[in-house]
């Protein structure tokens, strides 16, 4: 980039990437961009998109035409038609998305063709007359065709001067066809009854009796399996998106002229006046014109206290009304609706999150040159010494073939095939490799109270009578009472009576006192559930000593409901969200685990200090709006902390999408489940620990398969060097390194929960 261009804040310009196959594609892409005069470029390998900021007036075609430059495809994002785009026509999970299609044909097809060519290879009494012949006609379409992709991205890579595991796995899988077929037509591997000799014996040979195309097949079938199920992840990026803006209404009953006409939410405009019945979703953000009611509005916000609306009280899109019927007047409609933002804010954080690196990729960086070297060497030596073209070029080829990393096919995708079973028996789901990286590093955990550290529903907690009272009666007539009502508190109170006292009886008559309570007749008695001042109303007072309960109680953040009859106050009864029985246990494990538990909320400080020491958290960040805690977990990790977050809300997307590491609590919103990285599907915090313990043990192995993958080839390449690669040799080599990464694996199956 010339020094005299100075960075500019224009237009944000974001691009459609194809054709990466790893993290350092991504890089390139993003070198090349950044290398134009006054672009600022970041390039999401995980999502497939390049976020590009321009000067103005900017041509975007020509960040299209430098990307392709570089051996990739760009495009400019098409607008889709709402009335015909499917929730998952933009390559969500279930899409029709061709470049998933092809790579599972390519498995499909390479796995029928590949199997039988590594059981003849290895099993001697299959070796038939002409099996060599038949090998030859089944790997040959596997190492051409389903190892194409890989051809494809060697060649731009060698245009860029670089080289990844791609390139290895291109020059090697050609090498053992290439040599192969020397070897079948030109040698003596093609006479009829040759069979592959388990010899013991190391002696310098030309070659020409030896084919590898159970190595290149079977190297070509366990990368695109690895491949196949890391793009499948990498495919479902967007799913937070799509489930956040599907939690909005899709149609909405609009006043016109007096009468309510059915329309598309989308139709909406700033000034319209909606109808909300109870049950339904609030389509936009607005502020209430007349009823009242109670919004629940917890899918959004993660607080399991209802919100009580009247006449002139803002509403936000996507909560419920859980009450009676509203009108409400829209005040911010489409991508202004906070719902919207929200929806901007995943995308942001999963754009900007820092890609891991992936560990065979740079060992390729530095491996790839150097095997390269020595085959070449070898050549040079061989040629030096006076032996024969052919023999220097069996030993050159021999390299190539012996560095060409079967076991590497297998070390990430049985390591996370196995680790990823064991977890979801645990009922933890992993979404792909990348996560395991992050949980290593990990050092503060970020926990949303409601829903996850406490149970995120209503509960009654207790009943407190007056002096002289019946607790059993006060329960009882509530209950009755509250069961009529569709009031989230009326539903906790009405269960929880129900649990202690049984049946509860039934009502002659009821009434609902608008934001205040209700009334009604149970067993001859007229009755009062609700705020004091409906008590109030009927000259009915609570005593000093109850009074000082109900006090206490809602210093604490709980919810208080006052019940009278017969002229006389009776009794409060005290509702709130109960801490999970197994949350102080969990937050022990995460402490011992070494990370720093921290508990998130948009409560009063009061109430979030309570609940932190029941559970043994010590740092306690409270009365948080929704849309900040993203900023929370972005301040944490600007000092220096490797953050993950645990939560259930859909208010928790775009923090869960933020921070290094997400878990979601399988009990919470879809879009929650879809912005993290591991779904603790129980709903148990204790399984957070079991996540983390399990993703550390998985990448360990990976890391240790990776290794020793390497580390056999390594060996074996100055014996391909000097010449004394025999069929044995090389067979036992592959063999015994595949075996060793898939024993090695299979230990993962014995992993054990702290969950009893």
């Amino acid at each position: 980039m010339s020094a005299s261009a100075p960075r500019t804040g224009g237009p944000d310009i974001e691009l459609e990437i194809g054709g990466m196959t790893c993290a350092s594609c991504a890089n390139r892409i993003e070198r090349k961009l950044n290398g134009l005069d006054g672009v600022r470029a970041t390039v999401n390998y995980v999502t497939e998109k390049a976020k590009v900021t321009v000067p103005e007036g900017y041509d975007p075609q020509l960040l299209v035409a430098e990307v392709e430059k570089t051996g990739y495809r760009a495009a400019l994002p098409q607008p889709k038609d709402p009335k015909t785009a499917s929730p998952t026509s933009d390559g969500g999970a279930g899409g029709d998305d061709p470049e998933l299609a092809s790579l599972r044909q390519r498995l499909i097809g390479s796995v029928v063709l590949t199997v039988p060519v590594i059981a003849m290879a290895m099993i001697p009494a299959l070796q038939f007359t002409y099996w060599q012949w038949a090998s030859l006609a089944l790997a040959a379409p596997v190492i051409v065709w389903g190892a194409w992709p890989f051809h494809r991205a060697a060649w731009a890579n060698l245009k860029q001067g670089t080289a990844t595991m791609d390139t290895l796995i291109s020059m090697g899988t050609s090498a053992a066809l290439l040599w192969s077929v020397y070897a079948l037509f030109w040698g003596t591997a093609g006479t009829p009854g040759m069979t592959h000799a388990f010899e013991f014996a190391i002696a310098p040979s030309d070659g020409a009796a030896n084919i590898y195309l159970e190595v290149g097949a079977g190297v070509t079938m366990f990368i695109l399996m690895g491949r196949y199920f890391e793009k499948r992840s990498k495919r479902r990026a967007g799913a937070a998106l799509r489930a956040l803006l599907e939690l909005g209404a899709k149609e909405v009953s609009v006043l016109r002229d007096g009468a309510e006409v059915q329309i598309p939410t989308a139709e909406l405009r700033v000034g319209d006046e909606f109808v909300v019945r109870p049950g339904e979703k609030i389509a936009t953000d607005g502020t209430v014109v007349s009823g009242t009611s109670a919004v629940d509005a917890s899918m959004l916000t993660g607080e399991s206290v209802p919100v009580e609306v009247a006449e002139g009280d803002p509403v936000t899109g996507a909560t419920v009304n859980a009450g009676g019927r509203l009108v409400v007047r829209a005040t911010r409609v489409g991508a202004d609706t906070q719902l919207a933002q929200m929806a901007k804010l995943v995308e942001d954080a999963q754009t900007g999150k820092a890609e891991v690196q992936r560990l065979a990729d740079k060992i390729s960086g530095v491996f790839v040159p150097i095997v390269i070297a020595i085959a070449v060497a070898a050549l040079g030596a061989w040629l030096g010494a006076g032996f024969p073209v052919a023999a220097a070029f069996t030993a050159a080829v021999a390299v190539l073939v012996i560095a060409c990393p079967c076991a590497l096919g297998l070390a990430t995708p049985t390591a996370l095939l196995v680790g990823t079973g064991r977890g979801a028996q645990m009922g933890i789901l992993i979404k792909g490799p990348e996560v395991l990286e992050s949980t290593r590093k990990v050092d503060t955990v970020v926990l949303d109270k409601t829903g996850t550290v406490t149970s995120g529903k209503m509960a009654l907690v207790a009943a407190i009578a007056e002096p002289g009272a019946d607790r059993e009666q006060l329960l009882r007539f509530a209950g009755a009472l509250e069961n009529a009502s569709e009031h989230p508190i009326a539903r906790a109170i009405a269960k929880g009576a129900a649990a202690e006292v049984g049946e509860l009886p039934v009502l002659d008559d009821f009434a609902s006192v608008a934001g205040k309570g209700v009334q009604g007749i149970v067993n001859g008695t007229a009755v009062v559930v609700g705020r004091e001042s409906l008590l109030a109303d009927w000259s009915q007072r609570l005593s000093p000593e109850v009074s000082a309960a109900k006090a206490r109680a809602e210093s604490e953040g709980k919810t208080v409901v006052a019940v009278g009859w017969d002229g006389r106050a009776r009794g409060i009864l005290i509702v709130a969200d109960t801490v999970r029985p197994t949350s102080s246990e969990a937050i022990a494990g995460l402490k011992r685990l070494g990370l720093t538990p921290v508990l998130l909320t948009g409560d009063n400080e009061a109430v979030a200090r309570q609940i932190a020491a029941e559970v043994g958290i010590e740092e306690v960040i409270a009365e948080v709006l929704p849309q900040d805690k993203v900023a929370v977990v972005s301040r944490l990790q600007s000092a220096g902390k490797v953050v993950a977050m645990i939560g259930d809300g859909v208010n928790d997307a775009p923090a869960l999408a933020q921070a290094d590491l997400g878990l979601a609590m399988g009990t919470g919103t879809d879009v929650a489940i879809e912005a993290s990285d591991l779904t603790l599907v129980r709903g148990d915090l204790r399984a957070a620990v079991d996540a983390i313990r399990l993703s550390r043990k998985t990448l360990s192995t990976i890391k240790s398969n990776l290794f020793w993958a390497f580390a056999y080839n390594t060996a074996a390449i100055p014996i391909a060097a000097l010449g004394m690669l025999n069929p044995m040799l090389a067979g036992a080599a592959m063999a015994f390194s595949s075996a060793f990464v898939v024993g090695n694996s299979l230990r993962l199956r014995g992993f054990r929960s702290v969950i009893g």
